[in-house]
């Protein structure tokens, strides 16, 4: 019961990074500062701002709902999320040539973010089969 809830909080815990949409609305810069890219002008500020603020709020609130009701459609979600983002990237290798430093940066995140989910899907999904067993 206690590996359970410790297993609930690091899954909580890994979803609330997933806030980080909440930057992008207020200063898409500093997302880009994470990978040291500069945005140069408005259209780069409000795709910065949509995809990672707009569209990455509503994925965080989606995220919110699923873990009260959940969570293991949740971490399966995350886990999607993050292993289809570094599988385009590594498509943009064989496609069209190697990354430049934000490629190369993202898709050591996004690679990293995709094992966590998987882990923690794997990990809760056990949980709740020996739950309700």
């Amino acid at each position: 019961m206690k590996n359970t809830k410790i297993l609930r909080n690091v899954t909580g815990g890994f979803i609330a990074l997933c806030a980080i949409s909440l930057m992008a609305f207020v200063n898409p810069q500093s997302v880009m500062d994470l990978v040291s890219v500069s945005l140069n002008n408005t259209d780069a500020f409000s795709s910065i701002r949509g995809v990672y603020g707009g569209a990455g709020m509503a994925m965080v609130l989606l995220l919110v709902y699923l873990m009260r009701y959940n969570h293991q459609i949740a971490m399966l979600f995350l886990t999607l999320l993050w292993g289809l983002y570094a599988l385009s990237r590594l498509i943009t290798i064989f496609a069209e040539g190697p990354l430049g430093d934000f490629g190369s940066q993202w898709i050591v995140t996004e690679t990293v973010l995709f094992i966590v989910a998987l882990v923690l899907f794997i990990l809760n999904k056990k949980t709740d089969y020996e739950h309700h067993s």
